[in-house]
């Protein structure tokens, strides 16, 4: 199945959730509302032409200080899927505001989505609705901000934290 057939797939099934679709260079991305992104997700898996059975990374991109996405939502939360069966990769990617940055989790239906998004909530800030245990991973608990965000000073410094006796 073509990147073509892929997005013409997903387009006619998802319709009203689809926000845009692109493919570039043998990049083939859809992009989903958060409404029913676990719905698209499990199609991508379950879907027998499609078979992305392979999770093979889930980040998040910070827009704020990105020229031509002032207005628009801060965070793209990013699923690399892809096919053992048919050989094809596909990216799922979903919007989220500031304000309300969470999204339904994707460890249901791919276990290794646990600590991928657990990644996201540290380095981002970016919750994941159900996940089981979302919690630091990179990071010690008492860690304040999330690294990875455009707007994290530079120059911060971290309580020094010892261990725990």
């Amino acid at each position: 199945m073509s990147g073509a057939e892929i997005l013409s797939a997903l387009r006619a099934r998802f319709a009203s959730a689809i926000v845009e679709t692109h493919e570039h260079r043998g990049d083939t991305t859809v992009v989903v509302t958060r409404e029913r992104l676990r719905d698209v997700l499990r199609a991508c898996r379950d879907e027998p032409a499609l078979g992305c059975d392979f999770l093979m990374d889930l980040t998040a991109v910070d827009y704020a200080k990105y020229p031509g996405r002032e207005d628009g939502p801060r965070f793209e939360v990013v699923y690399h899927l892809y096919s053992l069966t048919h050989g094809h990769r596909l990216r799922v990617k979903v919007r989220v505001e500031e304000d309300d940055a969470v999204v339904p989790t994707a460890v249901p239906l791919w276990p290794i989505a646990d600590w991928f998004e657990r990644e996201v909530w540290d380095m981002f800030g970016v919750r994941f609705e159900g996940h089981p245990d979302l919690r630091r991973l990179l990071l010690y608990e008492e860690f304040v901000g999330h690294p990875l965000r455009k707007d994290y000073p530079i120059n911060r410094r971290q309580p020094l934290i010892g261990p725990k006796t």
